[in-house]
């Protein structure tokens, strides 16, 4: 099993795109909406249980990732940024975390920490009013 996402998994619609390009951004579909549907592809299921779990906002709870892609004047540009950030989110979750184990602080990092609380408890029993015996 490979966590190389299939391209026929994945779902294209050119869409016009938003902001700033005159009358080129008004005419043309140049804009591509991905859609990738996790649960019924064919990624792992630890990848596809990782990737459910994210909290992103790209991600729709029917567990759909959406991406709109509208960097390049041209649609097949657009495409290809799609598809490689659809990679790249997948890639992050395609390696289980590693489980970090508790460990207890040593010996010398509490004499530090007492050691800075005891100069600092110094310096604050200093701070009384002048002549206040």
């Amino acid at each position: 099993m490979s966590t190389t996402v299939c391209i026929d998994e994945v779902q294209f619609s050119a869409i016009r795109a938003q902001g700033a390009g005159g009358q080129h951004v008004n005419k043309v579909s140049s804009a591509v909406h991905l859609r990738f549907d996790v649960r019924a592809s064919s990624l792992p299921e630890p990848v596809k249980e990782r990737l459910l779990a994210l909290r992103d906002q790209r991600l729709t709870s029917e567990g759909v990732v959406v991406i709109k892609a509208q960097q390049y004047r041209s649609q097949d540009m657009n495409r290809a940024d799609a598809l490689a950030r659809l990679q790249a989110l997948v890639d992050s979750v395609a390696k289980a975390p590693v489980v970090r184990r508790p460990t207890k602080p040593t010996y010398g990092s509490k004499q530090r920490r007492l050691e800075g609380k005891n100069v600092r408890s110094a310096i604050k029993a200093t701070r009384g009013k002048v002549g206040a015996d």
